[in-house]
């Protein structure tokens, strides 16, 4: 069995959002997965922890995220470090943690020939961000961009015309927490997905996630689960074999982990 699983707000959170709506008193030990600059960063619960180990027993584990590498190398989840991951939206595939240089050169001519090129994506994006709520505009491993913005000051309808202008260009546009993405459609997690299933000789494989840009990952896999929030829940996203866990925040995330070791 291969399980390949988003990370952020899928299994593990941020403080911003664990979502916990129990009194301090009850609420669940948490274990701290990720630091950056000095800081903790992301959390599981220890439940979860625990679960993660005896799924990295039982099934090939493909943590698979949006997350460039550097970003992706800052989790420490428990268990052993996993063979496989896919990182930057399938951009990269990690085998023992280093880049497979032949598929990053067949992602590189794919994008090269079926979508608009990122120069002109990240130009549009600069000039239709306001300053009033952009905080900062990045490039993610020169594959996509993506805007850090001020939700609160965020117009309503800025999202569904920037995804409107990027589909007819072959790219896809995400909003996940602060950060809005734009990613080519041709780069998927579901092509990784694949690859590594083929070389594992997975004979079924589970996925979960919660955004708009897992929404291929989990229509290839055999069963699929996604949590109670996130970009997928707030459209009503189904699709067949999709368990949606009733929980929300890192509740979620645990949920979520009995779901793969569950027959």
């Amino acid at each position: 069995m291969l399980v390949a699983s988003d990370l952020d707000r899928t299994l593990i959170y941020s403080a911003a959002a664990l979502g916990l709506t129990v009194p301090d008193a009850e609420a669940p030990r948490l274990l701290c997965v990720e630091v950056y600059e000095g800081k903790p960063l992301s959390y599981v619960t220890e439940a979860a922890a625990g679960l993660l180990v005896e799924l990295a027993e039982r099934a090939v584990f493909v943590p698979t995220t949006t997350r460039t590498r550097e970003q992706y190398h800052r989790v420490h989840l428990p268990g052993p470090v996993p063979r496989f991951a896919i990182c930057a939206n399938g951009g990269h595939l990690l085998v023992d943690g280093e880049t497979d240089p032949v598929w990053r050169a067949a992602v590189g001519r794919r994008l090269a020939a079926e979508c608009a090129p990122l120069d002109e994506v990240r130009a549009h994006l600069l000039h239709t961000a306001d300053p009033a709520w952009l905080l900062k505009e990045r490039v993610a491993e020169d594959l996509f961009a993506y805007l850090v913005v001020d939700r609160s000051l965020l117009p309503a309808g800025y999202v569904k015309e920037l995804g409107e202008w990027a589909v007819e260009r072959g790219w896809t546009v995400s909003l996940q927490g602060r950060k809005i993405y734009a990613v080519p459609r041709p780069l998927t997690k579901s092509a990784a997905m694949r690859e590594i299933a083929r070389r594992a000789e997975a004979d079924e494989v589970f996925a979960a996630g919660d955004s708009l840009l897992d929404a291929d990952l989990l229509t290839a896999a055999d069963r699929a689960w996604r949590p109670s929030h996130g970009e997928l829940a707030d459209t009503g996203w189904s699709t067949p074999g999709l368990t949606v866990v009733p929980e929300r925040g890192v509740a979620a995330g645990e949920q979520i982990l009995r779901g793969f070791l569950t027959p």
